[in-house]
């Protein structure tokens, strides 16, 4: 009868009598070497593995009858407060907002910094298309009108500004909001000015966003400066709104929008009878987007894991046999050389 074969047979890796292994400086310097890349192998991986990444996704947006949030922070440093005033009003022509106690002015000094109080703003109460300026004149001023305007012109000469900012709920309908002197009577407004030419919108959008923030998110119009010498006009931007969900890593969902933004600047001219102002046009996109926080298989970390340690400790062999094998030959030959 055969031999069973002994379960040693079958070791893939043998090891050598304690007498015939030999170490030298050479392969402790490759084995330091060698953990050290295993290491920082390791937390490199570790570190990509508890890293989550995005997966992005598109549909049909299938809202109804939800409000559109718009956060909206923006300096005017050539425009005291008492003379802006915030306006919003969808495609139906009906006014959704409440201004008065969701938007604040915040008086500014020459230097962009803040003086005085707060102000709440106002909320210019107008027919779709209309505007104040552009009703029937009255000739004659009461002492209100001619005190405001003195002020407005004290407040100009120490180059007064102002930040408007603070939160509009409007319907999800393709509409606009604008920010100018329109709600000023035009006598008045003529009076302070001196003519619509002598308006100087220049303004620095510090935030503009339609919605919380994820992690990721881009407004591109945040920190957007944009100042006029020796000109006027109308700032116009055209808005796409994007509506978007955040799912995160823990199920959580968050409801915003992503937009982008194209500009246009409408020098003024002689014969025009609007105003300069800042407008804000904004329509939404019928597509939503879902972008959805994923985390990476363990099983695929383990994998990878196992294949750059094996790989680093194959290479440290390869290296530590290299290097052996040289100094055996530059040690062998050493010698000879001398016998001669």
């Amino acid at each position: 009868m055969g031999r069973i074969p002994s379960l040693k047979n079958f070791n893939a890796f043998p090891h050598a009598e304690d007498h015939l292994l030999k170490k030298t400086y050479s392969g402790a310097i490759v084995t330091i070497l060698g953990l050290i890349v295993m290491v920082t192998l390791f937390a490199h991986e570790l570190t990509f593995y508890l890293t989550t990444y995005t997966m992005h996704q598109m549909s049909v947006d299938l809202k109804r009858g939800e409000t559109l949030p718009i956060h909206i922070n923006v300096s005017f440093p050539s425009l005291p407060c008492e003379v802006l005033s915030v306006d919003a009003i969808d495609m139906s022509g009906k006014h959704e907002v409440d201004l008065h106690t969701n938007i604040w002015k915040l008086r500014l000094d020459k230097y962009g910094h803040i003086i005085g109080t707060e102000y709440l703003s106002d909320l210019v109460e107008k027919e779709h298309g209309t505007h104040d300026h552009e009703k029937k004149p009255e000739h004659t001023f009461n002492e209100d009108a001619d005190k405001m305007i003195k002020s407005v012109k004290l407040a100009m000469e120490n180059g007064e500004g102002c930040r408007v900012y603070g939160a509009l709920d409007v319907q999800r309908v393709a509409g606009n909001f604008h920010i100018s002197v329109h709600g000023l009577n035009i006598f008045v407004a003529n009076q302070i000015f001196d003519g619509s030419s002598h308006v100087n919108v220049s303004h620095v959008i510090h935030r503009l966003s339609f919605g919380p923030e994820y992690p990721g998110i881009h407004n591109p119009l945040d920190d957007t400066s944009r100042i006029l010498h020796d000109t006027s006009g109308t700032f116009k931007y055209y808005i796409k709104v994007v509506p978007t969900e955040y799912r995160y890593l823990s199920k959580g969902v968050l409801p915003t929008n992503q937009f982008s933004v194209t500009e246009y600047f409408v020098p003024i001219r002689p014969t025009d009878r609007s105003w300069p102002a800042v407008y804000f046009l904004y329509d939404l996109s019928p597509i939503t987007v879902t972008i959805r926080e994923e985390r990476r298989n363990f099983l695929h970390f383990i994998t990878r894991l196992c294949a750059v340690l094996g790989g680093t400790f194959a290479m440290t062999g390869m290296l530590d046999r290299w290097m052996y094998r040289i100094i055996e030959s530059i040690s062998s030959s050493k010698p000879r050389s001398g016998m001669r």
